[in-house]
């Protein structure tokens, strides 16, 4: 009988990826200096609409789009004091 072996996620990785979205800042425009999570929900919005820039920058403002759209910022505020 063969089993099925799930792949389970990488809890180091994860826990990496979410300390670095808490405390990377902007590091251009308008609100530079502030931290990601930090940004207001409309300039990520207009980031949605327009696209997100390339590369890890990018990325890490669609996660923090996501975080913020499904409420759960608190938590990276959390973690962003560590």
């Amino acid at each position: 009988m063969e089993t099925c072996m799930t792949e389970t996620p990488n809890v180091t990785d994860n826990t990496v990826y979410l300390l670095r979205l808490a405390k990377t800042k902007m590091p251009f425009g308008k609100y530079q200096g502030r931290y990601l999570i930090d940004l207001p929900e409309a300039y990520l919005v207009w980031f949605s609409q327009k696209g997100f820039p390339e590369g890890e920058l990018g990325s890490m403002l669609q996660a923090i789009y996501e975080i913020k759209i499904n409420g759960l910022e608190h938590m990276v505020r959390k973690i962003k004091n560590f």
